[in-house]
C-alpha cells in the first residue's frame, strides 16, 4: 500500500503574500462596489430631481390645467382616438421629447390616463398608485411601469383657481438609461481600482522579497529556535562575544564580554564610538593588517583577541569578534616559573646542605669536636637559607623571602646581583600574595632584563620594599632600581606601560606570542585596580644606573611581624 507523502506547508513569506494579496483584492471590490452603488443611487437621485422638476413644469401649465379641468367635468372619459389628438397629448409629448423623458403620463382625478407615449393606454387607469398626488403631495418613486423600470415623479394638478386636485402629472427617466450613465461614470473608477489593485500586487511582491532579505529566508518558527539558541550560547559561555552589524553597529555584547572588558552592554551603539580597546577595533577595520589574534590588557585582565567576517551565502553580515581571558593562564604561568626557580634553588641549597653535613661527619670522625661546634655555630648565626641576594634579612616576611631569594637564584644565573635595599622594612605580612607576586616578580624580571643589556660591567638590581599599615589592610611601596642603560633617549616613560612594548627592544610586534610586552602594562592595572599605581621615577642614562620603578599595591599586607631582623634573631638564639 503506498504511504501519501503529508504535504510541505507553505512558506510564511508565501502566506504572508498570500494574504495581502487577498486583502488589497477584497478591499479594491469592496471599494468599487461601493463607490458603483453610491453613483448608482447619485444619478439616480438625479434623474428623480429631473422628472420632478419636469413633472412640475408641466403641470403648472395653465392650459395643461384648464383642459384637465374640463375633461374632468364632463360626464365620461373621451375616446382615446379624441385624447390622442387632443391639446393635453401634444403637450405631454412635445416635454418628453424636448428632455428625453421616458414618459410623460396626465390623468385626470380618478387615475385615467389623458396623455400618455403609448396611445393605446389612453383612457386606461395607471399602473402605479396615484392617490398620493391626487392627494396633494408630489413624490419621487422608483418602480416599474408599463414601459419599464424608471424613476420618476408624480405632481398634482390644481384647477386654474388652485385650490382642487383634479388630475396629476407623471414623469419618469428609464433606469436603463441611468445604469448606462452608471456605467460610463464607473470606466474611471474601474481603472483606478485596477490600478490599485496592480499597486498592492506589486507591494505585496515587493515586501515579501524585503521580507525573506531580513529574515534571511528563515521561518518564524526557525527564527524562535535561533534566538533561544542565541540567548543560551552567548550567554552560557565564559568567551566574550561582540557581534559588529554589516552597516557598523554592536548587535551583540554578551555578559562575559562586559566582564572581560569592563564595560556595560553596549548593543545599538557605533562600533567606531564604541569605549573598546583600539586594538579589538582594528580587528575588523578593512585593510587592516591585524593578525589573526592578538593579546592584550583590558580591565586588567590579559586577553586574546580574534576575529571572523560572519557570511551568510553571499551576503555580508558583519563581524564576530571572539575575547578569551589567559589572565588566570598568565598568573599560574609565573606561579610555575617561581615555583620552578625556588625548586632549582633548593635543590642547591639541599646540594649546599649535603656538602656541610658530609663536613661535620668529616670532623667527627676524625674526633676535631671542637671545631666541628665552632663550624655549626657560624651555620646557625648565617641562618639555614643562604640565597645569593644581598641583604636578605631585611625581608621579614617569609613569603617575600622566599619569592625574592628564588628571584636572586633566577638573576644570579644570568650574573646579575639582587639585592636588598637598606631602606626596606615590611612588619605586615602579605595577604595578597598573587597580585604582589605579579607586579614585584614583573619588576624584577623587567630590571633583570634591563642590567643583562645594559653596557656597565657591573650588573646589578637592587630592590626596596617598604609597608604602610592601614586599618583596611597596609600599603606596600616597592622601588626598584637597575645598572642598565636607561630608557631610550626620547622615549616617553608613559608609552612603556603599552600593551606590546618592551624596554629591552622597544615595541614589539604584537602577535600573541611570547608573552613580552605585557608585563608592564599588566603590573600597572593589577595596581591601578587596587588604587595604587606603577611608574617610573626616573629614566635612567646610558652607561648606569637605569631605569627606577615605583609601585604601589595598597591592601596587600596585614597585621605585624612584630619581630626583629632575621641575623638579629640567629645572633640571639645562638648567645
Amino acid at each position: 500500500m503506498q504511504r501519501s507523502v503529508p504535504r510541505r506547508p507553505l512558506r510564511f513569506s508565501t502566506q504572508t503574500l498570500l494574504l495581502q494579496l487577498s486583502v488589497v483584492i477584497l478591499v479594491v471590490l469592496f471599494s468599487a462596489a461601493v463607490h458603483a452603488w453610491l453613483t448608482y443611487d447619485r444619478v439616480g437621485s438625479e434623474a428623480e430631481n429631473q422628472a420632478l422638476t419636469l413633472a412640475r413644469t408641466v403641470a403648472s401649465d395653465a392650459s395643461v390645467r384648464a383642459d384637465v379641468l374640463a375633461i374632468s367635468q364632463q360626464p365620461g372619459t373621451p375616446p382615446p382616438s379624441q385624447l390622442a389628438a387632443g391639446p393635453l397629448m401634444e403637450a405631454a409629448e412635445a416635454a418628453r421629447t424636448r428632455t428625453g423623458a421616458l414618459f410623460v403620463v396626465i390623468t385626470d382625478e380618478t387615475g385615467l390616463r389623458l396623455a400618455h407615449p403609448d396611445p393605446e393606454r389612453l383612457g386606461e387607469k395607471v399602473s402605479t398608485d396615484p392617490s398620493e398626488a391626487l392627494a396633494g403631495r408630489e413624490v419621487t418613486t422608483r418602480n416599474t411601469g408599463t414601459l419599464g423600470p424608471s424613476a420618476g415623479a408624480k405632481v398634482p394638478v390644481y384647477a386654474p383657481d388652485g385650490t382642487t386636485v383634479v388630475g396629476e402629472v407623471s414623469v419618469g427617466y428609464s433606469m436603463e438609461t441611468v445604469g448606462q450613465s452608471v456605467a460610463r461614470d464607473i470606466g474611471p473608477v474601474a481603472l483606478t481600482a485596477a490600478g490599485a489593485l496592480l499597486a498592492g500586487v506589486l507591494g505585496s511582491f515587493l515586501l515579501r522579497r524585503r521580507l525573506t532579505r531580513l529574515t534571511l529566508g528563515l521561518e518564524p518558527e526557525e527564527i524562535s529556535t535561533l534566538v533561544h539558541d542565541q540567548v543560551a550560547v552567548l550567554q552560557g559561555v565564559d568567551d566574550g562575544v561582540v557581534g559588529v552589524s554589516a552597516d557598523g553597529r554592536i548587535t551583540v555584547f554578551n555578559a562575559a564580554a562586559q566582564r572581560l572588558l569592563d564595560l556595560p552592554d553596549l548593543a545599538g551603539s557605533r562600533w567606531e564610538d564604541a569605549p573598546v580597546p583600539d586594538q579589538v577595533k582594528s580587528l575588523t577595520r578593512a585593510g587592516s593588517n591585524s593578525p589573526e589574534a592578538l593579546e592584550l590588557v583590558a580591565g586588567g585582565r590579559v586577553l586574546v583577541a580574534n576575529a571572523r567576517k560572519a557570511l551568510h551565502r553571499r551576503e555580508d553580515l558583519g563581524w564576530v569578534v571572539m575575547l578569551r581571558d589567559r589572565t588566570e593562564l598568565q598568573q599560574l604561568t609565573r606561579q610555575l616559573d617561581a615555583v620552578g626557580t625556588m625548586s632549582t634553588a633548593l635543590r642547591a641549597q639541599r646540594h649546599e646542605f649535603a656538602n656541610q653535613l658530609h663536613t661535620i661527619a668529616g670532623f667527627m670522625s676524625i674526633g676535631q669536636h671542637q671545631q666541628a661546634r665552632e663550624y655549626l655555630a657560624r651555620l646557625a648565626a648565617t641562618g639555614p637559607l643562604k640565597f645569593p641576594v644581598d641583604q636578605a634579612e631585611l625581608l621579614q616576611d617569609p613569603y617575600l623571602q622566599a619569592f625574592v631569594g628564588a628571584k636572586g637564584v633566577e638573576a644570579d644565573e644570568r650574573g646579575v646581583a639582587l639585592r636588598i635595599g637598606p631602606e626596606t622594612l615590611v612588619r605586615g605580612q602579605v595577604a595578597e600574595t598573587q597580585d604582589v607576586t605579579t607586579v614585584l616578580g614583573n619588576l624584577i624580571d623587567n630590571a633583570v632584563n634591563a642590567a643583562v643589556a645594559g653596557s656597565a660591567t657591573d650588573r646589578w638590581v637592587e630592590l626596596e620594599v617598604l609597608d604602610e599599615p592601614d586599618d583596611d589592610g597596609g600599603t606596600l611601596h616597592i622601588v626598584v632600581a637597575d645598572s642598565g642603560d636607561g630608557l631610550a633617549e626620547g622615549t616617553d616613560p608613559e608609552a612603556i606601560f603599552a600593551e606590546g612594548f618592551s624596554t629591552a627592544s622597544g615595541p614589539l610586534a604584537r602577535n600573541g606570542s611570547g608573552g613580552q610586552g605585557f608585563g608592564l602594562a599588566l603590573a600597572r592595572q593589577l595596581a591601578r585596580r587596587r588604587g595604587g599605581d606603577v611608574r617610573v621615577l626616573e629614566s635612567g642614562s646610558p652607561g648606569g644606573p637605569g631605569a627606577v620603578f615605583m609601585a604601589t599595591l595598597p591592601g596587600t599586607t596585614a597585621g605585624t611581624a612584630g619581630r626583629t631582623s632575621t641575623g638579629t634573631a640567629g645572633k640571639d638564639t645562638h648567645a
